[in-house]
């Protein structure tokens, strides 16, 4: 695959640990790194340049034996990605009991960068803003709510209500005020029509006996995955019926989850030749 230019090395570092270094214990050597980013026309400084910002940022720590540097993690880090593949791989709840949980705020002027970090996971987290300061969902995470704004620190600035929608639009015009659907089940469209093709095309390559080899297994799951993992962050995923007619949410997902396992194998085999953990790192 020739030089990267449609994604960025810190959000293909994210989609490396969330799909492949958390199972193999969390922590990976940076050789291992650069040889797996290789393969997408990477360098070695652009990996060792983003590995350094990330961890300024909180998102790594890392470990020293001898002359080897070995990355993991965060709690922030797992945190992000550990929310993000609970809906890639299970979905929010699909059954609907008519309820509306509704969150209101008022955080003052000079914490409004914690009054963004707490709408932009609030969105992360499947709600949509109705009013400038009043967000609502479908979807009963108040456990989720309640840890995201206990870690804020905003608890006496927010307040959470279960409601019933009593008038005066139906359900779906009011979703359409909250959600950018139109928006995002263009990008489902997109997502649907490359990869059923190549779906189609892996298949009959396999059905024919074709040799495929394990890094170009790779390098199409990862990039299957790296696109797939923006939707949890941009859909609702709301119930049936308050969906838009001709809503692609759950031809692209059953797309997904099929290509991905199609390649899982040869693609698995590619990284663990490549993978090195820390040695004792249970010790640490």
């Amino acid at each position: 695959m020739g030089p990267n230019s449609v994604v960025r090395p810190q959000s293909m570092l994210f989609t490396l640990y969330g799909d492949y270094i958390l199972q193999r214990g969390g922590r990976v050597w940076v050789g291992s790194l650069i040889k797996v980013f290789a393969e997408f026309g990477l360098s070695e400084q652009a990996i060792r340049s983003t590995l350094s910002r990330m961890s300024q940022k909180g998102w790594l720590k890392v470990k020293r034996v001898g002359n080897k540097s070995y990355y993991s993690l965060t709690t922030k880090g797992e945190r992000l990605l550990s929310e993000g593949a609970k809906i890639i791989y299970y979905g929010r709840q699909k059954q609907w009991d008519g309820k509306w949980y509704v969150l209101t705020y008022s955080i003052p002027e000079n914490k409004r960068d914690i009054r963004y970090r707490l709408r932009k996971e609030l969105s992360w987290l499947g709600y949509g803003m109705l009013g400038n300061a009043t967000w609502m969902s479908p979807h009963d995470t108040r456990a989720e709510v309640r840890s995201l704004v206990q870690r804020l620190g905003v608890e006496k600035h927010v307040q959470i209500f279960a409601a019933s929608h009593q008038g005066f639009s139906d359900h779906r015009a009011l979703v359409k005020r909250c959600w950018e659907l139109d928006s995002i089940n263009k990008q489902y469209e997109a997502f649907t029509s490359k990869y059923r093709q190549r779906l189609d095309t892996h298949r009959r390559r396999l059905a024919a006996g074709e040799k495929i080899d394990d890094g170009e297994c790779f390098v199409e799951r990862f990039m299957l995955i790296h696109e797939y993992r923006k939707f949890p962050f941009v859909d609702p995923e709301l119930p049936t019926e308050l969906l838009p007619d001709g809503w692609l949410g759950g031809e692209a997902a059953a797309i997904f989850r099929e290509y991905h396992q199609l390649l899982a194998a040869k693609a698995n085999d590619f990284f663990d030749s490549v993978f090195e953990d820390a040695p004792g790192r249970a010790a640490t």
